[in-house]
């Protein structure tokens, strides 16, 4: 008998150990019992097996009756249990849209007199799309993601390159080859999970992008060229969407909020032409030190959490550049043209070229 019982519990640890389901235990123990006390009542008394499992089949039976009986007091108690909870539940934490998780996640958010819960819950339901993911959509779009922006969304028709990697924070070195847009994508979903990121693997047109700009509360534009510039700027001049842009050279960077639609300028308020050739070189043609689009596209984000929440002053009418190289920052007031042909006309989309900063 002792042996027998020895078995039954080496069995019920063994599937401890293995993770086996508690009904599957005792099932597996209950077919062993109901086997000895079978043999007990079939086989005669000379038997060796009911020699070696005591001989008497009653030790058996008062064992099962005691294990049934405490199996069904604890089934009983469990049902009264439910019972109980049912009709009067426990009390629950408010806690509005936000898990538990979430709301250990955002706490220096939400303690921020500027932010708040409400501010938080602005931020989750949110929509934001960055249109590169380069140099500044890199840091806009891990701060963006961090913060709790409900969807962000990215487009980007590159791939991730060696060189990208000096600048280009939200990339690995594994991805080297992959999309850009699902590399920001696995970035972003392994930092934050709680968000939704949607990542378009293909070029910004004047064919998609009044279509994908509405669809979205804000733009940030994070590309290194001017055509691709006035694209984004006169496509959300048309849907009525706020643009905070940003553009990044050497030691120098720039940062302003542009919407027409609220009396601040547009982007072809401020910059009407195109510079000319070799006056505004792209990243690879200049250089541009490496913690440099960092610092802008961190801004880049911040402003965006101003904007959505309503915390302080934002950079509508105003263009703040960076000089990092000397260590000062500036600001200068910027107003709307009347002779804009953007937000003043019927301009149309202008052709983009290809690449981030």
């Amino acid at each position: 008998m002792g042996f027998v019982l020895f078995l039954m519990a080496a069995l019920w640890a063994l599937g401890w150990v293995m993770k086996t389901p508690i009904r599957a235990r005792l099932v597996m123990i209950g077919l062993i019992y109901i086997a000895v006390v079978v043999a007990h009542l079939v086989l005669p008394e000379t038997a060796e097996i009911r020699r070696a499992t005591g001989g008497d089949v009653r030790p058996w039976l008062v064992l099962g009756g005691i294990a049934g009986l405490g199996y069904g007091y604890v089934a009983l108690v469990g049902r009264l249990r439910a019972r109980t909870s049912q009709a009067n539940p426990a009390p629950t934490q408010e806690t509005g849209t936000f898990r538990e998780a979430e709301l250990n996640r955002y706490a220096r958010h939400i303690v921020l007199r500027e932010i708040g819960g409400a501010g938080q819950k602005k931020l989750k339901a949110a929509r934001v799309l960055v249109v590169g993911a380069g140099g500044l959509g890199s840091p806009a779009l891990l701060y963006l993601a961090a913060a709790g922006v409900g969807t962000i969304g990215l487009i980007d028709d590159d791939v991730v390159d060696g060189s990208n990697l000096q600048r280009q924070v939200i990339h690995k070195d594994e991805m080297i080859g992959t999309a850009k847009a699902f590399s920001a994508e696995a970035a972003m979903t392994a930092l934050n999970p709680f968000i939704t990121v949607l990542p378009y693997n293909r070029r910004l047109t004047p064919e998609i992008a009044e279509t994908l700009f509405a669809d979205y509360d804000l733009i940030l534009d994070g590309t290194d060229n001017f055509d691709t510039r006035y694209l984004v700027n006169r496509a959300a001049v048309k849907t009525g969407k706020p643009l905070i842009s940003a553009a990044i050279t050497q030691w120098e960077g720039q940062i302003s909020l542009y919407h027409p639609a609220t009396g601040a300028p547009c982007f072809e308020c401020v910059f009407p032409q195109r510079p000319a050739a070799g006056l505004a070189p792209s990243c690879a043609e200049a250089g541009v030190v490496a913690p440099l689009p960092g610092v802008l596209g961190t801004m880049m984000a911040l402003e965006a959490i101003k904007e959505i929440t309503g915390a302080g002053v934002g950079l509508r009418g105003r263009l703040l550049i960076h000089d990092a190289l000397y260590s000062e920052t500036r600001s200068m007031s910027v107003s709307r043209r009347v002779d804009c042909k953007c937000c003043n006309g019927a301009a149309s989309l202008a052709q983009p070229e290809r690449g981030a900063a």
